[in-house]
C-alpha cells in the first residue's frame, strides 16, 4: 500500500509538471488554431536558458525562471509576428509545416551552442526529500508542482478577468465580434503565442530540474503535450490541468504494474480510448 501511494505521489508532481507543458500549447492551439510543433523546442531552449543561468550566472535554478520566461516570451511573440502571421489565415497544413521548420531549426542551433550532450541542473537541495506519512517527497518536485499550480491559476485567472484575457478568449470563440469590439487580431495573436512561449520556457526550467536535457528533448515532448491538450479539451484550462494529472498517474501506473518501458503506450493508448469515448475531452467541449 505504501509503495502504492508513492507512486500516486510521485504519478501527481509528474502531471503538474506535464500540465504546464501542455497548457502552451492548448492556449495556442485554441486562439491561433496553429498545431505548435515548435512547442517541444521552445520547452527545450526553457530548459537550456535555465541551466545557462544556472551554470554560467551562478543564479538558482527557480529564480532563473522569469529570466527564461521573458526570453521565451520575446522569442515566441517574434516568431508569430514575423513569420507565424503571414500564413495565419492559409490552411493549417502550412502552419503544420512551418512550425515543424521552425522546430527543426532550433533543435540544430541548440546543438550547435551546447552540444548533444546531456545537461542537468543539480542544486545544492536537489536530493533532498521530505519524509510524509511514510512517504518520500523530493523537495525540487514539490517546488516545481507548487510553481505549475500557481502558474496555471493566475494563467485561468489573467484570462477571466482581465481585459487582454478576455480578449484573447474573444478572439478564440468569434474574431468577427471581437473585432467590432475594437480587440487587434495581430496583437492578440501575438500576446498569445508569446504567452504560450512563455509558459513553455518555464515548463521547460522544471524539466531540467527533474530531467536530463539534451537538444532532442522537444519532439518527445511536443508528443505529451498534444497528448495532454486533446485528454484535457482545448476550450478549458481547468481541464488541460485534469489531464496533466491525469496522464502522470497512469504513467506512474504503468511504470509500476507494466514497466518503464510502456509509459508512452500507455499514453498515447488513453489518448485513443478517450477520442472514443469522450472526443471533447475530460472537461472540454471541442478537440
Amino acid at each position: 500500500m505504501v509503495l502504492l501511494l508513492q507512486v500516486l505521489v510521485s504519478g501527481v508532481l509528474l502531471g503538474g509538471l506535464y500540465a504546464l507543458m501542455a497548457l502552451g500549447l492548448a492556449l495556442v492551439w485554441g486562439v491561433l488554431n496553429i498545431v505548435n510543433l515548435s512547442h517541444g523546442a521552445l520547452i527545450m531552449l526553457g530548459a537550456y536558458a535555465t541551466w545557462f543561468l544556472y551554470t554560467g550566472a551562478h543564479i538558482d535554478p527557480f529564480a532563473a525562471l522569469p529570466i527564461a520566461a521573458a526570453s521565451l516570451f520575446a522569442l515566441g511573440y517574434i516568431i508569430q509576428r514575423g513569420i507565424l502571421n503571414l500564413v495565419i489565415r492559409g490552411p493549417m497544413f502550412n502552419t503544420l509545416l512551418i512550425t515543424f521548420g521552425i522546430e527543426v531549426i532550433l533543435t540544430y542551433l541548440a546543438q550547435l551552442w551546447f552540444s548533444a550532450d546531456f545537461r542537468t541542473i543539480n542544486p545544492s537541495y536537489a536530493g533532498s526529500n521530505h519524509a510524509l506519512g511514510g512517504l518520500t517527497v523530493p523537495y525540487v518536485q514539490a517546488l516545481a508542482f507548487a510553481i505549475d499550480s500557481v502558474l496555471t491559476t493566475a494563467m485561468w485567472m489573467f484570462l477571466l478577468r482581465t481585459r487582454t484575457g478576455r480578449g484573447i478568449r474573444a478572439a478564440s470563440q468569434n474574431l468577427v465580434a471581437a473585432r467590432l469590439y475594437g480587440v487587434d487580431p495581430k496583437r492578440i495573436y501575438a500576446l498569445t503565442f508569446g504567452l504560450g512561449a512563455a509558459l513553455a520556457g518555464v515548463a521547460g526550467g522544471l524539466y531540467g530540474t527533474v530531467s536530463q536535457i539534451n537538444p532532442y528533448i522537444g519532439g518527445p515532448l511536443t508528443a505529451k503535450s498534444f497528448v495532454i491538450a486533446i485528454i484535457g479539451g482545448l476550450d478549458n484550462p481547468l481541464g488541460v490541468i485534469a489531464g496533466g494529472l491525469f496522464l502522470g498517474v497512469v504513467e506512474s501506473l504503468t511504470a509500476l504494474y507494466v514497466g518503464p518501458t510502456y509509459r508512452d503506450v500507455a499514453s498515447f493508448g488513453m489518448l485513443v480510448l478517450i477520442l472514443i469515448a469522450r472526443p471533447g475531452g475530460l472537461l472540454g467541449r471541442t478537440a
